[in-house]
């Protein structure tokens, strides 16, 4: 059976009245059946959030050795830090938080008996509580509730909640950084006191700066030597490179090790400096671009759109069953 235009306006002409009646009744049903009394309306809140670069402190501000760090404070996160951020924002402790302060149990009317209550509650949650990355590395915190202030006290509450995991978790490895500069920084500093303590001793057994020393006694010797052979002098000054050959060596032994671990422990105490820093003074880990506010107007369900697709779709339906009726009916009269 083939339908040209004409035949098509003329059956939708005969069967004008189905075909209005029909979507008419849609819509109205569908404009009914989305009003409060019948499905409770949704209410939509928006964070905006632009991870950080960097949340060390010492990294961003202090000096590196000689030189300043790259390294810029106020720079937005890229592609990695995003997803560190949706990783956090999705975590169990994040949800589980979220869940005690606002008893979304109840909040949800997920009662206790319910068998999979949790598995209940975990679903309605990730329904109505979505995160994703924009196209401008940011991250989007979306909550939809029935109650505006609830959704946008949740939203912010996230936002909040995701910061401080960010910033405790990095706070728990400086300061386990922080244990390990500081252990060495006081091996260091007791070495260099030991050695010291050595220089000491051979200091008060005459040996002072071994190199001059030696140059000194061996020119007065040899003048001694010359003017006095056997006098006192020669034994006295003899005496003293004596001693200076038997501490000699471990004297510049000493001297040379304590020079590099002085310059060691100058190094440690830089960074245990740094690393107290990053311990002792915590930056939010975020950049909050919009704050969640109550909605004005719901989100869902759209009750104009849910009439107008509800007559729409009504309107097709009812075409194609009159289409299918009448070829049944002319097929079945030209076989007869």
């Amino acid at each position: 059976m083939e339908f040209n235009s004409t035949n098509l306006f003329v059956l939708l002409y005969k069967w004008r009245k189905p075909l209005i009646i029909v979507p008419l009744i849609a819509a109205v049903l569908a404009y009914v059946f989305t009003r409060p009394m019948f499905i409770k309306p949704l209410y939509k809140s928006t964070v905006i959030l632009f991870p950080s670069t960097t949340n060390s402190p010492s990294k961003a501000l202090l000096p590196q050795g000689n030189t300043f760090s790259n390294e810029d404070i106020l720079e937005f996160g890229d592609e990695q830090q995003a997803e560190q951020l949706l990783q956090l924002l999705n975590s169990g402790e994040l949800r589980d938080s979220v869940v005690a302060k606002f008893d979304l149990m109840k909040h949800y009317h997920i009662s206790e008996n319910t068998k999979f209550k949790r598995t209940s509650l975990f679903k309605r949650y990730a329904s109505n509580i979505s995160y994703r990355r924009t196209e401008f590395m940011s991250v989007e915190i979306e909550v939809l509730d029935t109650d505006a202030d609830t959704a946008a006290m949740i939203a912010n509450e996230i936002a909040r909640l995701a910061d401080n995991a960010r910033r405790r978790v990095q706070h728990t490895r400086a300061s386990m950084g922080l244990a390990i500069v500081k252990a060495e920084y006081d091996r260091i500093k007791q070495e260099v006191q030991a050695t010291q303590d050595e220089l000491t001793e051979l200091r008060y057994k005459g040996v002072h700066d071994y190199e001059t020393q030696s140059a000194v006694l061996s020119e007065q010797l040899a003048v001694a030597m010359i003017s006095n052979p056997n006098g006192k002098a020669v034994d006295a000054i003899q005496t003293k490179l004596d001693t200076l050959a038997k501490y000699g060596g471990k004297y510049v032994a000493l001297r040379d090790e304590n020079g590099l671990m002085k310059e060691e422990e100058m190094k440690l105490k830089i960074k245990y400096e740094q690393t107290k820093v990053d311990v002792e003074q915590q930056m939010p880990t975020t950049f909050k671009v919009d704050t969640a506010f109550p909605a004005e107007r719901k989100s869902y369900p759209q009750g104009l759109l849910v009439t107008i697709i509800a007559a729409f779709s009504a309107f097709i339906f009812t075409l194609v069953v009159i289409l299918i009726g009448t070829s049944i009916k002319q097929i079945k009269a030209s076989q007869s």
